[in-house]
């Protein structure tokens, strides 16, 4: 009898996506596997039929074979080569779907891994000015570090770890599930192999305790809110004697009274005087480096933008340097003195005799009356 075509053993199209072959075997898997169906032999050779054309059909190499020759572009007599390697395969394959089903499925045939200590996070505040320009920022934290008292090895001092009985020192231990074996962390030592028989009474066995730590970060030119840092080698350190984990700054911007980012550009607003608007004048603005000259033309109305180039954030990666928006506005005042109102009723008189767009003579008259009042 011949062998059935694998894309109707998975009920798949011919041009199926990766997603949805692992969907449709995941689903055939789970209904016909050795385990859910003890002493059912149809099921088990279900299940390694579903299996085979999986293997073949997830490989872009093998899949192209077959679906310009069939099962004759296989080898193996119309299979497909290395069947025989299926345990391997099904060990693989099963610490990506079934890692739940079994409980923690580890692929570690070479030997038992070492454990990295683990990432650490930590939360930066860092001012509008500090993140322009950039700074050096030292942090206080706690992390995970190797115990002085056992050098880490988490023995009382003068005791020793022993190997682990159960899994003769590997750290892990092979399972049979029905026709083929998994490796797993071995539950007895945890996946280290030994076991401590008299634990250092400072970490209580664990070969690490709590330690505050301080540290220097180098804040980057440009940085924003909500971007991190990653120091390596800077988080808790291996139990296993494997390398630190890293940690993570996460940066957090204060609101700025004056500035407002966008992007690598600044915001601000100015007041300005009436008659400043009207005459002219050149005042001082705020920048994030301090203070500048800016000359205001005649006849600026309120809510011009003026652009200061080069005065706004760097570009984290590159050498761009944004501008500086600085917006101007007409300040009204509340108060004013009793010559200021004389002079106002006064312009207002004058005003109602002439358009608007003809009454720059007016500005002419009260130029040096209403300047030295307003400035």
């Amino acid at each position: 009898m011949g062998k059935r075509d694998y894309y109707e053993i998975l009920g798949v199209r011919r041009d199926v996506s990766a997603d949805e072959l692992k969907k449709a075997y995941r689903q055939l898997a789970l209904k016909f596997h050795p385990d859910k169906n003890p002493g059912n032999k149809e099921a088990e050779e279900k299940f390694k039929e579903a299996s085979e054309a999986y293997q073949v059909l997830s490989n872009d190499d093998t899949r192209a074979r077959y679906d310009r020759f069939g099962h004759a572009g296989l080898g193996n007599g119309g299979g497909f080569e290395g069947f025989g390697d299926f345990g391997s395969f099904a060990e693989d394959l099963f610490g990506d779907i079934f890692g739940s089903f079994f409980g923690n499925v580890g692929g570690a045939r070479g030997g038992r891994r070492t454990q990295s200590g683990k990432d650490l996070r930590y939360q930066m505040e860092v001012s509008l000015e500090e993140a322009a320009f950039g700074t050096d920022k030292e942090i206080t934290f706690t992390k995970p570090a190797r115990c002085d008292a056992c050098e880490g090895s988490g023995a009382r001092k003068g005791s020793s770890k022993v190997a682990c009985r159960q899994c003769g020192g590997q750290g892990q231990v092979r399972i049979q599930q029905g026709f083929f074996a998994v490796t797993t962390t071995c539950p007895q030592c945890s996946g280290r192999g030994q076991i401590i028989p008299d634990p250092c009474p400072s970490c209580g066995g664990a070969g690490q305790v709590n330690k505050k730590t301080k540290l220097t970060v180098k804040v980057p030119a440009g940085i924003d809110h909500g971007q991190r840092l990653k120091l390596r080698g800077e988080g808790g350190s291996s139990p296993a004697g494997g390398p630190s984990g890293d940690l993570y700054v996460e940066i957090s911007i204060k609101p700025h009274s004056t500035f407002k980012r966008e992007g690598t550009d600044v915001i601000c607003e100015v007041p300005i005087a009436y008659t400043q608007a009207v005459l002219g004048a050149e005042i001082d603005v705020p920048t994030l480096a301090g203070k500048t000259n800016l000359k205001i033309p005649a006849g600026t109305p309120s809510g011009k933008v003026f652009r200061l180039k080069g005065r706004g954030i760097a570009d984290i990666h590159s050498s761009r340097i944004g501008d500086e928006h600085v917006r101007v506005y007409v300040y009204v005042p509340t108060h004013v003195s009793n010559e200021q109102k004389e002079l106002l009723e006064k312009l207002s008189s004058l005003e109602g005799t002439n358009h608007v767009g003809e009454s720059g003579n007016i500005f002419g008259k009260l130029k040096e009356q209403v300047k030295d009042l307003f400035e």
